[in-house]
């Protein structure tokens, strides 16, 4: 097995198309304001080793993936915006804890945070160029077996 970002990142990345509330969906962090609506944003942020599930032989990873749904703070009715940010946030974490391996490209999402931070998101504020973002992070938490091979 090898480290397929492209894999991994398309198949979160297709759960957030598929929940049909996203004006974009993004495969990569973005440096200027993505526009108005609701956005996903998704990234690669660590990778590790993971050495209770690795071998002799070879190396089991954790991937880290982070996703930032984005809306944009002066959206009206304003009341609304943590409801619309909130409610996506819940759709995508049912999302990737319904489909546990990704479609089988992954061993699993570590949605209990077994190797380490759990699924979770955190919610905050982002401004790009004038636009004040609301935003939640995600922390996507990939588990991949046999990644990295060991030789002697």
């Amino acid at each position: 097995m090898a480290l397929d970002l492209l894999a991994y990142r398309n198949a979160a990345m297709s759960h957030a198309q598929s929940l049909g509330v996203f004006e974009q969906v993004l495969d990569h962090e973005p440096v200027s304001a993505p526009g108005s609506g609701l956005i996903y944003a998704l990234w690669v942020t660590d990778v590790a080793p993971i050495p209770d599930r690795s071998g002799l032989t070879s190396v089991s990873v954790r991937l880290e993936l982070n996703g930032r749904v984005f809306i944009p703070a002066d959206t009206e009715p304003q009341g609304a915006v943590d409801t619309a940010l909130t409610d996506a946030v819940n759709g995508l974490m049912n999302a990737y804890a319904g489909d546990f391996e990704l479609g089988g490209t992954v061993a699993e999402v570590d949605l209990l945070g077994a190797y380490g931070t759990p699924l979770r998101a955190r919610f905050g504020y982002t401004r790009l160029d004038s636009t004040t973002y609301r935003v939640a992070t995600l922390t996507i938490p990939l588990v991949l077996n046999d990644v990295w091979n060991e030789v002697a």
